[in-house]
């Protein structure tokens, strides 16, 4: 990490919220509003993303985002570097034929699901969210891509929590990711 990585860091982590038991008692809640509503802080943030990703052997054909703070950001990200967005859902909320994924939960379960003709066989996918906690959504929307014959590239992020195991458990499936602030706990 360059000492700019690390200024770019520092200077989103200290725009980021924690806001203790919520939502429930014990959680530290990383919110993410405050990098979106102040525009110099958003613009750093997108730039750090696009910046990567504007390198010839890191630039995606296509940048899907997970519902739903991966579309504020997967959508800028695809914007900067003219690229496609697709969106990848909750289960019904997508009006065309689609695929699905149903993943694990502390709680339960969940569905994503993603339009058939979303992404073509062999194109290269930067997939978005806003956070890796526990990585189900993540992973599920990278075999959701790779059942429509897509490459995930990357996973992108802004916060990871390591400590919730998520983004070892998405490394271990074969993805690799890129966030700009870390925090230990959750």
């Amino acid at each position: 990490m360059t000492m700019q990585d690390h200024n770019i860091t520092d200077y989103l982590r200290c725009h980021i919220r924690t806001v203790p038991d919520w939502p429930s008692p014990g959680v530290q809640f990383r919110d993410i509003t405050p990098l979106l509503q102040n525009p110099k802080v958003f613009r750093v943030m997108i730039d750090a993303f696009v910046h990567r990703y504007m390198d010839p052997g890191m630039r995606p054909d296509v940048v899907a985002g997970l519902d739903a703070r991966g579309f504020i950001l997967g959508s800028v990200i695809a914007y900067e570097l003219a690229v496609g967005f697709v969106p990848i859902r909750k289960k019904g909320k997508l009006p065309y034929t689609t695929v699905e994924e149903t993943y694990e939960l502390e709680y339960g379960s969940a569905t994503v699901e993603l339009h058939t003709d979303a992404v073509r066989r062999g194109d290269c996918v930067l997939l978005v969210d806003d956070l890796i906690a526990t990585g189900g959504t993540m992973m599920a929307g990278k075999k959701l891509l790779e059942k429509l014959g897509a490459q995930v590239m990357e996973g992108a992020a802004i916060v990871d929590l390591p400590e919730l195991g998520g983004s070892g458990r998405l490394r271990e499936g074969g993805l690799g990711l890129f966030t700009l602030v870390d925090f230990a706990g959750h």
